[in-house]
């Protein structure tokens, strides 16, 4: 067994190639987004948004939860890949198929006709997702997240320009498409070309009914929160209009890519991690109290000074016309804040092989939150993002509870954790929403802004000798050693 010294360095490297890879990605598609937003239109972004919405539910299938399923096995066999890999293609060929025949009664629905060619075109997506679960499952369970990088960052690359090319050539919400589907094609040959596995020419149901077993619970669970998460877009894009709909999408595209980012990061990287001390708790809830506090000094602020800096930001990344997606920007970012938090505890959870739990979880949470929307549905669309900015908080609660049994890590704990970092980031929220009174330029306003969020933060740390702070600065010098050290040996 290896020491934890040595798990501690793989951890850290994977999680450093991972936040490359997010990073990478996120950075790139986010200036992509940003270039396309001055040349489509919010109409634009209220059909693809209605579409996602429909993918990413038929997407829910076709991942059944296998992938994670064969990370988390500890004696995975290669009759389990390939199982896998042939029955994941004939779930996104049927899932295709269902999308093609309901397409024209979505199209009714929402009344777009548009939406019929779209969402037929746009489903093709499935098979290629399909194409790369396995494929993502090894490179995962092997923590070789550099190649996810190479893989990742190309194509979102090549996919941005042909995006931008088809954009200003005037294909309006094609742009969109053809962009997402040559990003699947491409990530689907970079993976093929890199992971060295190949499908061998067998199947056994009983493999793929043991992995199920536990997949089975994390599909139903990614179905209901796939449901509940783009519910919002449903009712926006059939209660009100295509333009607001879009000025919700870009409202949380922002918040969206600096979370899944860290988010996407920690929970790639400390799923395998977390299961590799499924049996040892102590360590395991050691690793947890690390994810939480650590992405919470990071998120916090993060989305707090994104909160308060949005309309400056709004104005000189997408013009004025995007102006009306503030608000959705800034409600984005309390619900957002505490995704990192979700996540440590879920994939805890999963670690120790309890997807049950994990379920269980969803059920509750899910029903509070519909329960939270109808409510607030009549009121408005302001009201129902506030409404969910406080279920996500009750949320983060509900994921915090069975932890404490399962690891000896209690609610109450979890927010002594977190509590420094969040009260600073409001502070901080305070402090840079105080600059709009010096009525300066757009420019002027947005720099200063970032400036004083963040010199207050990082002093009020440095002066209050925050753990979590004091451990970055060590782990980020430790890095710094060991990588002078390795070319002095060189």
């Amino acid at each position: 067994m290896e020491n934890n010294q040595i798990i501690k360095g793989k951890i850290i490297k994977n999680l450093v190639w991972k936040f490359l890879e997010r990073g990478g990605v996120q950075g790139v598609q986010f200036v992509i987004q940003i270039v396309l937003a001055r040349i489509l239109t919010p109409s634009d972004y209220g059909v693809t948004g209605i579409i996602t919405v429909f993918i990413a539910i038929a997407n829910v299938f076709v991942q059944s939860g296998f992938g994670s399923a064969l990370i988390q096995k500890k004696d995975t066999i290669e009759e389990d890949y390939s199982s896998v890999f042939y029955l994941n293609i004939l779930i996104s060929l049927i899932m295709i198929g269902i999308l093609f025949m309901t397409a024209p009664a979505i199209s009714s629905f929402y009344q777009m006709e548009i939406l019929i060619p779209v969402l037929r075109v746009q489903s093709l997506i499935l098979i290629f997702n399909a194409f790369n679960v396995v494929q993502n499952a090894v490179l995962q369970k092997n923590m070789q997240f550099k190649k996810l990088f190479y893989a990742s960052l190309g194509a979102i690359t090549i996919s941005g320009v042909f995006g931008i090319f088809f954009a200003y050539l005037g294909a309006g919400v094609w742009a969109l498409v053809f962009q997402q589907l040559i990003n699947a094609l491409v990530t689907s040959i970079i993976l093929w070309i890199i992971v060295k596995w190949r499908p061998k020419h067998v199947f056994k149901l009983e493999n793929v009914c043991h992995l199920f077993k536990f997949g089975s619970r994390l599909l139903c669970s990614g179905l209901i929160d796939t449901l509940y998460n783009n519910i919002y877009p449903l009712i926006i894009g059939k209660a009100y209009s295509q333009e607001n709909l879009g000025y919700y999408n870009r409202g949380y595209q922002i918040p969206s890519v600096l979370v899944n980012n860290i988010n996407g990061s920690i929970q790639g990287v400390l799923f395998p991690a977390f299961a590799k001390y499924q049996d040892n708790r102590p360590r395991l809830k050691q690793l947890v109290r690390r994810s939480i506090v650590t992405s919470s000094f990071l998120v916090f602020p993060m989305m707090a000074g994104l909160a308060a800096c949005s309309e400056p930001l709004t104005v000189i990344l997408l013009t004025d016309k995007w102006l009306p997606s503030v608000p959705f920007m800034q409600l984005s970012c309390i619900i957002y804040a505490f995704w990192p938090i979700h996540t440590a505890n879920l994939q805890a959870i999963n670690a120790v092989g309890r997807s049950d739990v994990f379920l269980k979880l969803e059920i509750i949470k899910k029903a509070i939150n519909i329960g939270a929307l109808f409510i607030t549905v009549p009121m408005g669309i302001y009201p129902m993002l506030i409404g969910s900015c406080c279920t996500s908080v009750l949320g983060a609660a509900i994921n915090a509870w069975p932890n404490r049994k399962l690891l000896n890590y209690s609610y109450f704990e979890q927010v002594k954790d977190i509590l420094p970092s969040l009260v600073l980031s409001l502070i901080m929220c305070a402090l840079c929403f105080l600059v709009f009174l010096l009525h300066l330029g757009t420019w002027a306003t947005l720099i200063i802004q970032i400036i004083t969020g963040t010199v207050f933060y990082i002093t009020a740390a440095w002066l209050l000798k925050l753990e979590c702070f004091t451990y970055l600065l060590n782990t980020i010098k430790s890095g710094l050693s060991s990588r002078k050290e390795h070319k002095h040996a060189t």
